[in-house]
């Protein structure tokens, strides 16, 4: 048995959302220690340079698209993966939808279903899936990514902030039925981080110059100091970690 408590050797991980941002940095991460990891996101072709870049590091890694949106591609992804690999170890469910910036009185019907297919049911049904195929495996890792709006919800980010509110809940479901099976589910919740993804915070002058005023570090974070705690989620170093929900926002919630 290794004594690195983050070796992740053998381990087969699936990361969503990795093309760029938090979900690139992560999949990076785990390569690096070891893991051979399936990088997703809607399109292959946007994967690709992820995948290559962790094979010139000397790491291990491939493409598979899988739009979590929708079912019959979470459905076929899981059993390419069973084809392919006959395990799954980790799965972090990182990608997410954020359509709609505004006043939650202007959501209208398309931006709510959008947000509410990708950030809840896709989540829901990555996870069933995902923790079929890692209890076949004897046990593994589930890491969401949520967010500090889960908590406290964002300035204009009313059904974002919702759904990522039922993302925190649905790590605590999920750790309580799955630890039986070896399964812990934990969620990490980033605070400002430059991303594409939150492009909007970053646009917006009036807003970036409030969220810098209430972090106590007074900056925001890069994609890379989200991935360790992931890190530390997906290894056996978090061996007794479940139904946890990890905030990593420079002390803006404290």
């Amino acid at each position: 048995m290794s004594t690195d408590l983050f070796d992740l050797s053998n381990k087969v991980a699936l990361v969503t959302g990795a093309s760029r941002g938090i979900g690139e940095a992560i999949a990076k991460l785990l390569a690096e220690h070891g893991a051979h990891v399936i990088v997703s996101s809607r399109r292959a072709e946007s994967c690709d340079a992820v995948v290559e870049e962790i094979k010139q590091a000397g790491g291990s890694a491939e493409t598979m698209a899988c739009h979590i949106g929708d079912m019959d591609n979470i459905n076929e992804t899981f059993r390419s993966i069973k084809d392919r690999h006959g395990q799954l170890d980790i799965l972090v469910n990182n990608a997410a939808a954020n359509p709609y910036f505004g006043h939650i009185l202007d959501t209208d019907l398309g931006a709510y279903n959008k947000t509410v297919d990708v950030n809840i049911r896709g989540y829901f049904f990555m996870s069933i899936e995902g923790a079929k195929l890692i209890r076949e495996g004897g046990g593994g890792s589930i890491i969401n990514t949520a967010s500090i709006n889960g908590l406290q919800p964002g300035m204009n980010q009313g059904i974002y902030s919702i759904t990522k509110a039922a993302v925190i809940n649905m790590t605590k479901s999920f750790a309580k039925e799955c630890a039986q099976y070896n399964i812990r589910v934990n969620a990490l919740l980033p605070g400002l981080t430059k991303t594409k993804f939150a492009g909007a915070l970053f646009e917006n002058e009036k807003m970036h110059k409030m969220a810098m005023s209430a972090i106590p570090m007074a900056r925001h974070a890069e994609p890379e100091e989200m991935a360790g705690t992931v890190l530390y989620l997906a290894s056996q170093a978090s061996s007794y970690t479940t139904g946890e929900s990890i905030v990593v926002d420079g002390g803006f919630t404290v």
